[in-house]
């Protein structure tokens, strides 16, 4: 009886951790937009940190966004950090993710107030969560909106 419960709860947690990494598979970026996403992600994590502690934004952007900033603390991973380029694919994944749901639902305005990089690196996070900005043809030294 025992057995057949520790079986039982592995079976669930082994199709749960596929379940999620198929998820993964269908949202993460295509192409050369998954290397930018890495590239341009510890400007990501200061822009959740920022974003998470904007009391304008809506409180269900604030907390999915604190939620996504804990997940991204804590040290287990849906693919462990030590496996090469795919350690952290799952992190930037999931970031992109949020962010899309977070760009629908603030508009690209909150984002790019609390950007803290590089316009470069704003146009690429444009890129990464399919929003158009009007200021992303500029140059990187012009001032863009904000």
């Amino acid at each position: 009886m025992v057995v057949d419960v520790l079986v039982g709860g592995a079976v669930a947690v082994a199709v749960s951790w596929l379940a999620l990494l198929v998820g993964l598979l269908i949202v993460r970026p295509e192409g050369p937009l998954l290397a930018e996403a890495l590239r341009i992600l510890p400007d990501l994590v200061r822009l959740l940190r920022r974003l998470a502690g904007d009391a304008t934004l809506p409180r269900g952007v604030r907390v999915r966004l604190g939620l996504l900033l804990a997940y991204l603390v804590i040290p287990v991973d849906l693919i462990p950090d030590v496996i090469p380029v795919l350690g952290y694919a799952d992190d930037a994944i999931i970031v992109v993710a949020v962010l899309r749901s977070v760009v629908r639902r603030t508009g690209v305005g909150a984002v790019r107030r609390h950007w803290p990089g590089t316009e470069d690196g704003f146009v690429a996070l444009c890129r990464l969560t399919g929003v158009r900005y009007a200021g992303s043809d500029r140059r990187a030294g012009d001032a863009g909106p904000g």
